[in-house]
């Protein structure tokens, strides 16, 4: 994967990490239409990932900061926020440590990243009809373990972990920024994890593409900070809906666009 591609796919993974577009699967129909093997494959797709967790750790310091500090301290409210959201991740890495070829095998399938796209609208839309109905600030644990479930459904490309966490928390009566807050410091979680599973790839791989995980780590991470600020305002807006129209043209789009080549 040479440079420009590199950092091409780095800003599709900031801008679409956090935005309910799915951003594993743009980033399968980004290498189909560049005409480019994934360099790095999923360890280029985990390193980009980790960029963005610096996103997330930067976007809500204060929260990260005052989270830590209870913890630290015995604070029984962050203590039980922190287990709702090492609860929520389970699901999450039994799928990684069961699954993994599978996983691995529909990232190779550019047509799985288009039709899952198409469900990540009707995820999305869903929104349309719960984000005034919730009210609560965190999920209970039975919410937790059922977010988590969500989140490792949205393992697959195509399907977004944003937008189905978020969507699956404003259905159980979380309030929207609040739902967003709990999904953003759950993929903290997620990403290191995953980032910790490619540790023996990454310090194997060669100068070349350690080059090239490093450029697009930096677009990511830039891009990412600019998809967070987007996201909330979605929210905040009541707009966030909207963006299943994206899901639904690019996913048919792109489904035509294999078809026809």
């Amino acid at each position: 994967m040479d440079m420009f591609n590199s950092i091409l796919l780095g800003i599709v993974q900031g801008l679409t990490e956090f935005l309910p577009v799915s951003s594993s699967g743009h980033l399968v129909m980004a290498q189909a239409l560049l005409g480019s093997e994934p360099g790095g494959g999923i360890v280029f797709e985990v390193a980009v990932h980790v960029a963005t967790l610096f996103a997330i750790v930067l976007f809500y310091f204060k929260r990260v900061t005052a989270l830590t500090h209870g913890v630290f301290t015995g604070h029984g409210d962050s203590w039980r926020y922190v287990m709702k959201l090492a609860l929520a991740t389970l699901p999450a890495i039994a799928v990684a440590l069961t699954a993994r070829s599978f996983i691995e095998h529909q990232f190779a399938s550019p047509v799985v990243a288009g039709c899952l796209l198409l469900v990540t609208g009707c995820i999305v839309w869903s929104t349309r009809y719960t984000i005034n109905r919730g009210t609560d600030e965190e999920p209970t644990w039975k919410g937790a373990l059922i977010i988590g479930c969500a989140q490792a459904f949205a393992i697959l490309p195509g399907i977004t972990r944003s937008g189905t966490t978020v969507a699956t928390a404003m259905a159980l009566g979380m309030a929207p920024l609040a739902a967003a807050e709990f999904s953003f410091l759950l993929g903290v979680i997620a990403m290191a994890g995953a980032a910790v599973l490619m540790l023996p790839e990454l310090t194997s791989a060669s100068p070349e593409l350690m080059t090239s995980i490093f450029a697009g780590g930096i677009a990511a991470f830039v891009s990412g900070l600019a998809a967070l600020v987007i996201f909330v305002w979605l929210l905040r807006s009541q707009r966030f809906f909207a963006f299943s129209w994206y899901a639904w043209i690019a996913g048919g789009a792109f489904l035509t666009w294999l078809a026809m080549s």
